[in-house]
């Protein structure tokens, strides 16, 4: 597949998100949080390593206050640089503000997060059957898994993101799970 190919079904799924009702996106979210706290990867987990929703994404704002609740750190990325990310500290949404490309981020004043074990929210455009994910483009998020390697990752997605089979490449790190309002889809043979 190719990079045309992406391009298609980036498009596609923002298509999908346009049409989709707010009420459904937010009951769909509820119910992928609903699942998600139950894992036990979650319930194990000290620090939630969390994106912050935008465009109409799986509402992760919705796990971040659970993690809170149940006494977990929380940390948020923020692009430093071209290509660079790094996850800072946050207690509250209070502690964000408009960053890159429009996305809310920490606030300067955050604290690094220098953990190397704890749960990660993936972050994709669409995902397939057998876990390959589409992102943004940007690379970011398969950077910071190569540094981090002890970070378990798991991508929350609307079923409308699933297709059967997306592009991918032998050097893209595939998420360990994805969370969608209906099932858990793992690579296969996990």
């Amino acid at each position: 597949m190719t990079t045309d190919q992406k391009k298609e079904i980036r498009q596609e799924v923002k298509r999908r998100r346009a049409e989709a009702l707010p009420e459904t996106l937010h009951e769909n979210s509820l119910k992928i949080k609903k699942t998600f706290v139950e894992l036990e990867v979650y319930k194990n987990t000290a620090l939630l390593l969390a994106y912050v929703d935008a465009k109409r994404e799986v509402e992760t704002r919705l796990l971040m206050e659970q993690a809170w609740k149940d006494a977990k750190k929380v940390a948020a990325p923020r692009v430093d640089g071209d290509g660079i990310m790094h996850y800072y500290y946050i207690e509250g949404m209070d502690d964000l503000e408009s960053g890159s490309f429009g996305i809310m981020e920490p606030k300067k004043s955050c604290p690094l997060c220098k953990e190397e074990e704890g749960l990660m929210l993936m972050p994709g455009v669409a995902f397939d059957e057998h876990c390959h994910r589409v992102g943004y483009g940007g690379g970011y998020y398969d950077r910071y898994l190569e540094k981090h390697p002890g970070l378990v990752h798991i991508a929350l997605a609307f079923e409308f993101q699933v297709f059967p089979e997306v592009p991918f490449e032998a050097h893209d790190i595939l998420p360990q799970m994805i969370v969608t309002e209906t099932r858990m889809i793992r690579p296969e043979g996990k």
